[in-house]
């Protein structure tokens, strides 16, 4: 097992004992989603947090483990999305493959998407 699949079946794993736990069954997928975008823009704004985005206060020193530890967040969230989604581990980097490529000719001007002109 390689580790984005390992990452998708420990994230199964939690998310089925919480569901269980918080007797939150009977939740559509559409929902659950709703719910993680709202968790992950939590966590997201944790890690402005962090980052000293507030240009109007006195810059804290950075702890770096703090923000490693919400990216992981954001991946908990992510990775629960995808699930609900009914992505695969391999369907996910098919597909980032495929979306990669496209971001990159973008950028070199090869896209046929509008607005990307390479300069």
């Amino acid at each position: 097992m390689d580790k984005l699949e390992e990452i998708f079946k420990m994230q199964q794993a939690l998310n089925d004992d919480i569901i269980s736990r918080r007797h939150l069954e009977g939740i559509s997928d559409t929902e659950w989603i709703q719910k993680q975008t709202l968790a992950m823009l939590s966590e997201m704004a944790e890690l402005l947090n962090e980052v000293n985005f507030k240009w109007w206060k006195n810059p804290k020193p950075v702890n770096d483990h703090a923000v490693k530890e919400e990216l992981v967040d954001i991946l908990h969230f992510f990775v629960s999305m995808c699930l609900r989604a009914h992505m695969t581990p391999d369907e996910l980097y098919e597909i980032y493959l495929e979306k990669n490529k496209e971001n990159l000719n973008r950028q070199l001007g090869l896209s046929q998407k509008e607005g990307y002109k390479a300069p």
